[in-house]
Order: structure tokens, then C-alpha cells, then sequence
């Protein structure tokens, strides 16, 4: 520890002594400290002033770039103002070669190329998308009030020249009918030809003068429909004419005057039939004079031709229409007046200009309004076109009822082949086809309530009642107008009515009757109905028609029954004595033992019915059948075989109970069966 505290004495004495030597160095080191911080100093100060500079430079820098924007944006603005001053001078400044056009319009075919273009730059410069803020412009308005100015004079020249022009066309339409002996209508080709020319200026009457254009389509209306509606008379005028002069023509007996004369004048005929042609429920000698199978045929041919013809006369015309007068688009005067179908639906929904929805109407009602306004205008320029369609037919059907079968095949025909099921001439003849149907349905209702209100024939011998005998010439004219046509199940829905009233009223008049057994009346008409069913072949009577069958097979067995009744009554009755006992328990071999039923008997029984006797009933069984029979349905050889066979069958009965109880006696009745078939061939061969 002393050494220890020794050393450090003499450490810390050397430790002094060494700072005291080095405080000169000390000194001189902290001045050239002095001296670096004086230096470090002077290099900040010049490192500031830098700074300033700098500053300076990057404000001075800013507000150059700032100039530069400002430069640049009154560039842009000044090359938009141009653009838009551009674009507003382009789209307002009309051509000098335009403005004559439009002011001194020549619509003649040299001059009429240069006035429609002249009517299409107005029409682009007036509906010009021009920003709204640009419409306040003084030079502006003034270009629009110019263009106003133009638009009037132009569509005044446009609407006076197009007016005297439809009224000139319709004048001439008169001078244009041509005389022939062929069933024609004027087709008017050339009044379409000659318009078709202006087609674009009348559009541009559409979109630039509302008023005037609604007054040229009256115009057009009024002057067409005076030719349309001359030429549509004429020609159903020379339809019956043509089918008058024929069935005259073709008739030689004076009934046929009659009808030709009832044809001219209608309710005016003098003679008025009793009954109307055809009715089922009424005997033919009362039915008026009805027309023969060719005169329908012919009416046929000749109502196919009226059809035919009307078709491209109407459908030609309602082309046109849309076209000239541009009916299937919506243009509204003003802003945007050219908005069709297409362009509402095809155009992107963010191209849509929102002051514009109003012109975008949905699909649906947009096509009613437009098949709506082609329908009015088609239904003024032929006006007439319906009633002279219905007048003619109910003037035929006046004369023959099966006039409207017919008439509802062949409208039928032309309403479900339109090409335009919406056009004019297809409502047309579908509301004439309506017509039509309620006449067809009041006919058959008539048919009907003949049936039930039948009365019977006046004659010793009933026959065939009114009803059945007429029922096969209505079903074979009805079959060959309906078949394989669209109405066949209107015509199948009356034969279940009609067939099954037939069915429930022969019945009943059969007991009304008092000459003739309601067997039958039964069985000659059910017979009857079952041999005209049988050869029509129609599908939907085949359950009656085996209805028919059984009803006539019951009729006719109840009619032999009834009055072929037992020829050899007392031998019946002898041996239904017989059957008793036997079923009382006598034997069969001792039934000759017994008092009433000995051989004797038997023999005494058999010996009232010789041959000559029999046939002798027969004979007088053969007259009376004949007398209950008609002839028109031939049926006696059938109700005498049948009677022949019932006969056969008690002889048959007889000989079995003969060999049963009597056996081994010998005895047998006096004919034999050949002797009675030779009984009733010789009956019917003498008759």
C-alpha cells in the first residue's frame, strides 16, 4: 500500500509537471481554433448570400411559368371561340345557289334536283346543334329569321304546286278508267310514278310544316278517295253483272229471270218466295229457286277474283302511303325533327340529348300510333271499300243461303295468307269476315230450328221426313266448300247439332204420324241417314253414324216383330202349352200321353195350316208391307228377307218340339222351309 500510494504521488507530480511544459502548445491551439471558426463563418455568410440568389431565381422562374399558362389558355380559348365561330357561320350559312332555289323555286324535272337540296341544307342549317348561348347572338338571330323567311316561301310554293297536283291527278283518275270485258281493277301506277318524284320534298313538308303537310294528306285523301271509291263501285258493280248475265245466260227456264231480276233489284222482286232455298227442315217443292252447283262455282271463281284484285290494289296504295307521307316516322317540327324507329332504339343511351326524350316513345305504342294512322288514312281514301264488300255478298246470299259458306272459306283464306296481317285491307276483310261467320252461324241456326219445327209430309205413306231426304245434298255441297280448309271445325261443330237433332226428332214425328207405324218412319230414315253418313265419310260423325246403324237394325226388328207377328198362331200356342208342362216337370216322352196334347191334337192343329194357307198370309203380309213402305229408300226386299228369316226361325223352333215330344211318330208339317222360301221368292218376284 505504501509503495502503491508512492507511485501515484509521483504519477500525479509528472502529470503536473508535463501541463505546465505543454501550455504555450495549448495556447496556439486554440487560436488556430479561433482562426477556423472565423473562416467557417465567412464561408455561412457566403453560402447565404447563394441562397438569396437561388431564391430569388426559383420566385423570378414561378412567375414566368405562370405567364406561360395564362398564354397558353387564352390560346386554347381563342382557338375554341374560333372553332365555334366557325362551326356556327358553316352550319348557318346557306349557298347563294340554295337561296335562289328557295326563293324562286322551280319544281319542274329540270329544276326539282336543285330545289330538293336547296329544301335539305335549310332543313340541316335549321336544325343545326347550335349551343344555346350562341342562339342570343344578334347575327344569328338575324341568320334564323332569314331562314324562316325562305322556309315559308318554299313551303308555300311546295304545298300549292303539290295541292293542284293531287287535285289534277284525282280529275284524272276519272279519264283513266279503262273499258274491258275482263273483271279488272285500276291498278293507278302512274299517279304513284309521277308523285314518287316530290317524295322528298313531302318529307321535308313533314319535318319543316306540320300544318301544311296535314293539309296536302287531306288533300290527297279527298281527291283519291273520289277514284278509289268510283272504281271500287264500278267494280263490284260489274261483279254482279258478270255473274247475272252468266247465270241468265246459262238458265233457260223463267225462274232464272226472276233470280237475275231479284239480283238487280233485291227487296223489289214482286214474287216472293215462300220458303228461303236450301232449309232442311222444309219439303224442296216449297223452297224458292235456288242456284244450280255451277253458279256457285262460279260465283266462287268470280268472288276469288274481287278478293284478289282488292289485295294489291289497297296493299299497293298503303306502300305508297307510308312512303310519300313517310307515316312510319315520327317528325315533329322543331329541334331534331327526323326521329324513326331505328334511330330510338339503335342510338347509345349517352348519346341521348336529354331535351330529346320526349321524341323516343316506346316501341309498342309507337308502332300502334303509326298502324293507327296508316288505318285512318286507308280508311278514307276507300271509304266505301267495306259496304260495297258486304252489300255484295248479302245480295248473293239473299238469293242462296249456301252463298255464305262460301264467302266464309274464301275471306278466311285471304285474312290468314295476308302478307300485313296489320294492314288496312286485312282489318278490312276481317271485319267483313265477321260479318260473314254471323251470317253462316244464323244460317245453321235456321237449319236448326227447321229441324225441330218440321212438318210431317202429307201423304198416305210418311216416307222420308223433309229434314233427312234434304240432308245429304246440304252435307255434299258443304263438303266440297269446307274441305281442307281452315273453317272445317265450324262446319263439324253444326253437323253435331244438326245430325243429333235429326236423331231426336225422327222419333218423334214417327208417333205423330197416323198412316204410317212409327217403326217405320224409324227405320226408313235412320236407314237413310246411315247410307248418306256412310258415303260423306266425315271424321266426326262416325260414332253417329253407327248410332244411325243401330237404330235402324232396333226399327226394323221392331217392325218384324210387330207385324210379321206368328203366321202359325195356334201351332205356337199348342206348343207353348208343351214348354209349360215341361218346365212343370212332365217329361218330354210323355207329353202325347196327356188329353190336350195327344198326336191327334197335333195333327188336328197342323192340318188349319196347309201350304196353300201359308202362302196365302204371306201374300196378304207382302201387301201390307208394301203399303207401309216408300220407295225412295227401297227397303221392302230387306224387310221381307228379314220377315223370310224370323219365319224360318219359328219353323226351325216348331220341328225341334215336334222331335222332342213326338219322336217316332211321324209327324211333321204339311210345307217344308223350301217350300217356304219358294213362298216368298215367288211373293216378291210377282210384286
Amino acid at each position: 500500500m505504501d509503495d502503491l500510494s508512492h507511485n501515484l504521488l509521483q504519477l500525479d507530480g509528472a502529470n503536473i509537471q508535463s501541463v505546465l511544459a505543454s501550455e504555450k502548445q495549448v495556447q496556439m491551439l486554440m487560436e488556430r481554433i479561433e482562426e477556423a471558426i472565423k473562416e467557417a463563418e465567412k464561408v455561412e455568410s457566403r453560402l447565404d448570400d447563394y441562397d438569396e440568389i437561388l431564391c430569388h431565381v426559383r420566385d423570378t422562374m414561378e412567375k414566368m411559368g405562370e405567364k406561360n399558362q395564362m398564354i397558353e389558355i387564352a390560346n386554347t380559348n381563342n382557338v375554341r371561340l374560333l372553332l365555334e365561330l366557325e362551326k356556327v357561320v358553316t352550319q348557318l350559312d346557306l349557298p347563294h345557289v340554295h337561296q335562289l332555289a328557295l326563293t324562286d323555286t322551280d319544281l319542274t324535272p329540270k329544276g326539282l334536283p336543285a330545289a330538293i337540296a336547296a329544301g335539305k341544307a335549310l332543313q340541316l342549317a335549321m336544325n343545326s346543334d347550335i349551343d344555346p348561348a350562341l342562339l342570343r347572338l344578334t347575327a344569328v338571330q338575324d341568320q334564323r329569321k332569314r331562314f324562316e323567311k325562305w322556309k315559308a316561301k318554299f313551303s308555300q310554293t311546295i304545298s300549292r304546286h303539290l295541292n293542284n297536283l293531287f287535285i289534277h291527278l284525282g280529275n284524272l283518275g276519272d279519264l283513266q278508267t279503262s273499258v274491258s270485258n275482263e273483271l279488272t281493277l285500276p291498278k293507278h301506277h302512274n299517279v304513284h310514278k309521277e308523285l314518287s318524284a316530290f317524295i322528298d320534298l313531302m318529307h321535308w313538308m313533314k319535318s319543316m310544316d306540320r300544318k301544311a303537310y296535314d293539309a296536302l294528306i287531306k288533300v290527297y285523301t279527298t281527291s283519291l278517295s273520289k277514284v278509289y271509291d268510283r272504281d271500287i263501285h264500278i267494280f263490284f258493280d260489274s261483279a254482279k253483272q258478270a255473274l247475272t248475265l252468266k247465270q241468265f245466260n246459262s238458265r233457260e227456264d223463267i225462274n232464272n229471270s226472276s233470280m237475275s231480276n231479284k239480283l238487280k233489284l233485291g227487296p223489289q222482286s214482286n214474287k216472293q218466295p215462300a220458303q228461303p232455298y236450301g232449309i232442311l227442315g222444309i219439303n224442296k217443292e216449297m223452297w224458292s229457286t235456288g242456284a244450280e252447283p255451277l253458279e256457285r262455282q262460279r260465283f266462287d271463281s268470280i268472288l276469288e277474283k274481287v278478293l284478289a284484285e282488292l289485295e294489291p290494289v289497297a296493299l299497293n296504295e298503303q306502300h305508297f302511303c307510308i312512303a310519300f307521307f313517310q307515316l312510319d316516322v315520327i317528325s315533329p317540327t322543331g329541334k331534331n325533327t327526323q326521329t324513326t324507329l331505328d334511330a330510338g332504339n339503335n342510338e347509345p343511351e349517352n348519346q341521348k340529348d336529354d331535351r330529346d326524350t320526349t321524341l323516343y316513345i316506346p316501341q309498342r305504342r309507337l308502332d300502334r300510333q303509326i298502324n293507327e294512322e296508316v288505318r285512318r288514312m286507308m280508311g278514307e281514301l276507300f271509304a266505301n271499300l267495306e259496304s260495297e264488300i258486304n252489300n255484295f255478298i248479302l245480295s248473293f246470299e239473299k238469293l242462296d243461303n249456301y252463298y255464305s259458306l262460301y264467302v266464309l272459306v274464301r275471306l278466311t283464306q285471304h285474312v290468314m295468307s295476308a302478307q300485313d296481317a296489320q294492314s288496312f285491307l286485312s282489318m278490312t276483310f276481317a271485319s267483313a269476315l265477321i260479318h260473314v261467320k254471323r251470317n253462316f252461324d244464323k244460317f245453321m241456326q235456321i237449319q236448326l230450328q227447321s229441324i225441330e219445327e218440321a212438318k210431317l209430309p202429307k201423304r198416305s205413306k210418311c216416307g222420308l221426313l223433309p229434314y233427312v231426304e234434304n240432308f245429304e245434298e246440304f252435307a255434299v255441297t258443304a263438303e266440297n266448300i269446307f274441305k281442307k280448309t281452315e273453317r272445317r271445325n265450324d262446319l263439324d261443330k253444326w253437323y253435331l247439332k244438326l245430325v243429333e237433332a235429326i236423331f231426336e226428332r225422327i222419333p218423334a214425328h214417327a208417333a205423330e204420324h197416323s198412316k204410317t207405324p212409327h217403326q217405320v218412319v224409324k227405320m226408313e230414315n235412320y236407314h237413310r241417314m246411315h247410307s248418306t253418313l256412310s258415303q260423306l265419310k266425315i271424321p266426326v260423325l262416325e260414332l253417329l253414324k253407327k248410332e244411325a246403324k243401330t237404330r235402324y237394325n232396333d226399327a226394323q226388328k221392331a217392325y218384324v216383330t210387330k207385324y210379321f207377328g206368328r203366321p202359325l198362331e195356334r201351332l205356337n200356342q199348342f206348343f207353348e202349352g208343351i214348354q209349360v208342362r215341361v218346365q212343370q216337370g212332365v217329361k218330354d216322352t210323355e207329353i202325347s200321353y196327356q188329353m190336350a196334347y195327344s198326336k191327334q191334337e197335333l195333327r188336328k192343329v197342323i192340318s188349319l195350316y196347309p201350304a196353300r194357307e201359308v202362302k196365302k198370309g204371306l201374300e196378304q203380309l207382302y201387301k201390307k208391307v208394301e203399303k207401309h213402305l216408300c220407295e225412295e229408300e227401297n227397303l221392302l226386299q230387306v224387310v221381307w228377307r228379314a220377315m223370310q228369316q224370323e219365319f224360318i226361325n219359328q219353323y226351325n223352333s216348331l220341328e225341334q218340339w215336334i222331335q222332342r215330344c213326338y219322336a217316332g211318330s211321324m209327324i211333321t208339317l204339311e210345307f217344308t222351309i223350301n217350300d217356304l222360301l219358294i213362298f216368298f221368292s215367288e211373293i216378291a218376284q210377282s210384286h
